[in-house]
């Protein structure tokens, strides 16, 4: 719904304020304006008249204007005009006064004729917030005989029933329902889904006729039905301008009318799938309720600013903006402009035009800053849409679907390149028409308009960097825009930023993409004093990332740090671990560091989940990862083993035995791992796995197929290299460098494993067995195993 108002205005004026050549002027009405009267339900201390010029838009009045404009019908002269108007008003009123409103106050708002008879030169007002490039579907008549039928829809008996029905069939969509296999079903058949979309436009129109049939039930006369550009998005329109007419409660129900008419469309639609069962048809009452909330938003002329203006009282809540801000200033709080509301009146609009202002203003801003993203995605996403349609070869429903899509990425691109021209036309027009006459101020505003124009060149200077895409990852807040404006430090990558960091990646392996990610290393410079660690804890941090952080309960890590020449730093971490929690996400850690000469650093984990019970999340992570930084001869190698196995309840007593005795051989592998060479030590740790596996699959409580043992590729250890050289945990394949033949021996001794739930120590101790209770239920993680070196 769409409604125009404006308002007395001291802008412009007639050619010359002279008095006519004609003693006796008889003025005249310009040819289409009717007089509304008084707003019924006005926020107004005193209650504006409102009247509708022959364009269909509606302007307010004061009561004495009003009066004269009622006067003046053609017949009258200047001094009857006086004396009615004198009479009403029980005040002194000249010919002259009466010349004087005319001239300079009703012939600028094109409400009466000429001094030669003529129409006036209409000039209506342009804000920016206004539906552009309107074009007319039905004439006001061809509107009324429509919408008329629609009317009877608003019967109590009726209403009550839809809205009921409407918020049912809302409740089970949403909270019930759902809406996936909606979607499934309807990208699986691009034919359901250009369906959809047509109902869907088709829905907005009828939401129109809900405006007009509403005024129609009211007591008002609809205008005009068509469509035009809103914002960014094309919309459509009715003119029920005319609902001005009535009071209060008959506007509002205008207002809703729409709103009411998306309802019944959801509950029809709800009926059609009771039906046919056609899960698609579930995305039009979404589409219903998207709409119905977004019309509802008062911050710019949807439904929603409409039901705030009639509730109040208030014909144009943005032509208030002005006094209301200006009323907040101390020494404005009595002035006549600040008082002209009602208090109850002026409070709620004072609310709004402090919640509206900044978020336009945001917007405007966050909308100038991201154009080029959106502009960069735009043209991605055409040229994918180009290639699928491509593509689609005969499929005239995936055709279809594939040209909507572009028309849909390109109208509101195109709508916001000309939303920004018109909001810097617009500023350039009111500076310069503010400034007339005052060089010193056209000065200024001059020169802050270059510098503007400057830093918008400068944030729109054509590069990949600002053009890219926005990219999936990218959080999209408000402060990630304002992040971007502000430069990182150099070295710093941080979510939603782009920039250059250093990756270590093996020259002879594929890089990852976005479809195909895989996990790297990733080199970040460390804040003073970051990673260090407290005093005696272990050897000084010398690497330039970040120490990893501990793990937390029910994860275990096995980290080696070595920065003693001719040393052997071994760190061991055994865990076996019982989730009965709906979200399964221990983490098994490997990290071996070494920065030092004729050197090792050696790290292994080894973790077995057993999962009892329904998990709805099942994400098990398995990291290893072996560095040498500004190592001279030195080795560093990290395996990590993660077994993943499901029960339906507690392990049978045999089984617990069996899987205590397994335990404790790793115990004792654990206690002495020092002498197992690193060669062996996957095929060892492998083995164990496999035990451990086979003991409890054979269990009554094990879930079939709920868990495996894949076997891992094998890990090498890294050489000494001045530059670190991580392993990518997937494959299990180092990242680079090789086994040397100078690796030094062990002669330190050798941490022992520790239980499940804590991180490995540097003292030997024995694996804890496991626990006995669980209780059942059922769930299909995967196994995870993950060497590197």
């Amino acid at each position: 719904m769409t409604v125009d108002t404006g308002g007395p205005s001291t802008s412009g004026g007639p050619p010359d304020p002279t008095p006519p050549a004609a003693p006796r002027w008889v003025p005249a009405r310009a040819a289409g304006v009717q007089l509304l009267g008084d707003m019924e339900g006005s926020g107004y201390r005193e209650p504006p008249a409102l009247v509708r010029r022959g364009d269909g838009q509606v302007l307010q009045l004061t009561p004495l204007l009003y009066r004269v404009l009622s006067a003046a019908d053609g017949t009258s002269t200047l001094e009857d005009i006086a004396r009615r108007v004198g009479a009403e008003t029980r005040r002194r009123v000249e010919a002259g006064d009466v010349r004087t409103l005319l001239m300079s106050q009703l012939l600028p708002l094109g409400l009466i004729r000429r001094l030669d008879g003529g129409e006036p030169e209409v000039k209506r007002s342009d804000p920016l917030l206004r539906m552009r490039f309107r074009v007319a579907v039905t004439d006001p008549e061809r509107t009324r005989t429509l919408t008329a039928p629609f009317a009877r829809l608003f019967t109590p008996f009726l209403v009550v029933p839809v809205l009921l029905a409407f918020a049912v069939v809302g409740w089970w969509v949403l909270f019930e329902r759902g809406l996936a296999a909606a979607t499934r079903q309807a990208f699986d058949r691009p034919a359901l889904l250009l369906l959809v979309f047509v109902i869907t436009v088709l829905s907005a129109a009828f939401h129109e006729f809900g405006h007009a049939a509403a005024a129609t039930r009211a007591g008002a006369t609809p205008g005009r039905m068509g469509a035009g550009l809103y914002l960014v998005w094309p919309a459509f329109y009715t003119d029920v301008t005319d609902s001005y007419r009535l009071g209060r409660w008959g506007r509002l129900r205008t207002d809703l009318g729409g709103l009411y008419f998306n309802a019944i469309v959801a509950v029809l639609i709800a009926a059609v799938w009771l039906l046919t069962r056609d899960d698609a048809l579930l995305l039009v009452v979404a589409s219903q309720l998207l709409l119905m909330v977004r019309q509802l938003a008062p911050f710019v002329r949807f439904d929603g600013y409409h039901v705030l203006a009639d509730a109040t009282g208030v014909p144009d809540l943005f032509q208030r903006i002005g006094p209301t801000l200006r009323g907040l200033l101390p020494w404005r709080w009595r002035s006549p402009e600040s008082r002209e509301l009602k208090p109850w009146a002026r409070a709620v609009i004072t609310v709004w035009v402090l919640l509206v202002v900044p978020l336009l203003v945001l917007t405007a801003v966050l909308l100038i800053l991201a154009f080029p993203r959106i502009v960069g995605t735009a043209l991605g996403e055409l040229g994918e849409q180009v290639q699928l349609l491509g593509d689609a070869g005969g499929d005239a429903g995936a055709v279809a679907g594939h040209v909507l899509a572009m028309i849909a990425i390109a109208i509101p691109v195109a709508g916001m390149a000309y939303l920004l021209v018109r909001m810097a036309r617009q500023t350039v027009a009111r500076t310069w028409r503010r400034t007339q006459g005052r060089p010193v101020r056209r000065g200024v505003a001059a020169v802050v308009g270059a510098t503007l124009v400057a830093a918008l060149a400068w944030a729109w200077w054509p590069s990949p960097q600002v053009y890219r895409p926005v990219q999936a990852y990218e959080d999209g807040t408000v402060l990630s825009a304002v992040r971007a404006l502000v430069p990182a430090d150099e070295g710093t990558l941080t979510a939603g930023t782009a920039g250059q960091q250093v990756v270590v990646w093996p020259e002879d392996a594929q890089r990852p993409t976005a479809d195909d990610p895989a996990l790297a290393l990733v080199l970040l410079p460390r804040a003073a004093g970051a990673g260090s660690g407290d005093a005696g804890s272990g050897p000084s941090w010398v690497f330039p990332f970040d120490r990893p952080t501990a793990p937390r309960d029910g994860s275990s890590q096995a980290l080696a740090v070595n920065t003693t020449d001719g040393s052997v730093v071994y760190n061991v971490a055994f865990a076996l671990v019982w989730v009965e929690d709906e979200t399964v996400d221990t983490t098994n850690e490997a990290y071996a560091f070494a920065s030092c000469s004729g050197c090792a650093a050696v790290a292994v984990g080894f973790q077995v989940v057993l999962v009892v019970g329904q998990a709805d999340v099942v994400v098990p992570q398995n990291i290893a990862a072996a560095v040498n930084y500004n190592c001279i001869e030195c080795v560093s190698y990290a395996l990590a083993q993660q077994l993943v196995l499901t029960l339906n309840g507690p392990l049978s007593a045999g089984t617990l035995s069996e899987l205590e005795s397994i335990w404790a051989e790793l115990g004792e592998l654990g206690s002495n791992i020092a002498q197992v060479p690193l060669s062996e030590l996957e095929a060892r740790l492998s083995e164990f796995r496999t035990r451990i596996a086979a003991v409890i699959s054979a269990d009554p409580a094990a879930v079939p197929g709920g868990g495996s043992a894949p076997t891992p590729a094998p890990s090498r250890p890294a050489e000494a290299a001045p530059t670190e050289e991580p392993t990518d945990e997937e494959s299990g394949q180092p990242l680079g460098g090789t086994t040397t033949d100078d690796q030094p021996a062990p002669e330190d001794g050798a941490p022992a494993g520790s239980d499940g739930e804590q991180p490995a120590s540097d003292s030997p101790s024995e694996p804890s067995p496991p626990p006995t209770t669980a209780p059942t239920a059922e769930s299909t993680p995967e196994p995870d195993s993950t060497p590197a070196g």
